[in-house]
């Protein structure tokens, strides 16, 4: 039972599932902001172009269902803003890596021997004089 307790404890330390995490809270907190955008901002003023209707309140009945049409156009508003935003920024990563990327490389100077390469190199020049 340990092992597994120590092989699930480096599992969620490692950085994929800290980011992640911090990803989904860091998205949940963002969905909400959407939310209140699409619905107490632009929904609002779609609604005055519209003459006046309210989405969240469109629906209709089928039988004794009630389908409700306009709070599903609200939440494809949100989706849309949500995927637009994280094209963005995905956008603008990608476009940071191609930088790095184009960016040359320095030539690294050839690093200077040990000791023990300089006295090996000295022995193997003996051994050829002789």
């Amino acid at each position: 039972m340990s092992k597994f307790v120590d092989e699930f404890k480096q599992f969620a330390m490692r950085g994929n599932v800290m980011d992640m995490a911090v990803g989904v809270i860091i998205g949940g907190a963002f969905g909400k902001i959407v939310s209140s955008l699409v619905n107490d901002i632009i929904m609002p003023l779609i609604g005055l172009f519209t003459g006046g209707v309210d989405f969240s309140g469109l629906s209709f009945k089928v039988i004794d269902a009630e389908v409700k049409y306009g709070q599903f156009i609200q939440n494809i508003v949100d989706f849309l803003i949500v995927a637009f935003c994280i094209f963005m920024m995905i956008k603008g990563i990608n476009s940071l890596k191609k930088k790095q990327e184009e960016a040359p490389a320095k030539p690294e100077a050839p690093a200077e021997p040990s000791n023990e390469e300089k006295l090996l190199a000295e022995i193997r020049d003996l051994l050829k004089n002789k």
